[in-house]
């Protein structure tokens, strides 16, 4: 059996993982690209998702970022979780925009990394900057049982 590249190994991951993850499905995520270190998923804003001034309630903000951050994260095969994470809210997102989030690796070492996410509107505007810290846990993401 061969060797994998990292970038087979990311794409592998990902697919594995996606497939488990309801909550991004049930959003309508769609992961546009990985590798080693990075993901860009991207979500439509439904008329569902908007809160009481007329704009995308920040929870879904949040959870884009944070599918982002979990998939860029997890592109190596070690089970990793998010130890904190913060956001910041720059540009209202209106019904219909597609916004995209670009995770990508800061720092990794040990058991820990920093990953920073950028969410654009389809017209290239910040919405949104998220930071995670991750912390590797016990096991693959490859074949293996979700975590209860």
């Amino acid at each position: 059996m061969s060797e994998s590249t990292p970038q087979e190994l990311a794409e592998n991951c990902a697919k594995a993982m996606f497939a488990r993850d309801r909550a991004s499905q049930k959003l309508g995520m769609k992961i546009e690209s990985i590798a080693p270190g990075r993901a860009v998923l991207s979500m439509a804003v439904t008329e569902d998702m908007i809160q009481g001034h007329g704009s995308c309630h920040g929870g879904y903000l949040f959870t884009l970022a944070d599918s982002a951050f979990a998939f860029s994260c997890n592109t190596y095969d070690k089970a990793t979780v998010a130890s904190g994470c913060s956001i910041d809210y720059m540009y209202g997102a209106k019904a219909g925009d597609i916004l995209t989030a670009a995770a990508e690796e800061q720092s990794r070492g040990g058991r820990t990394g920093v990953y920073d996410i950028t969410i654009t509107n389809q017209d290239g505007r910040t919405v949104a900057l998220f930071r995670g810290k991750s912390y590797q846990v016990r096991g693959a993401v490859i074949n293996s049982e979700p975590k209860s």
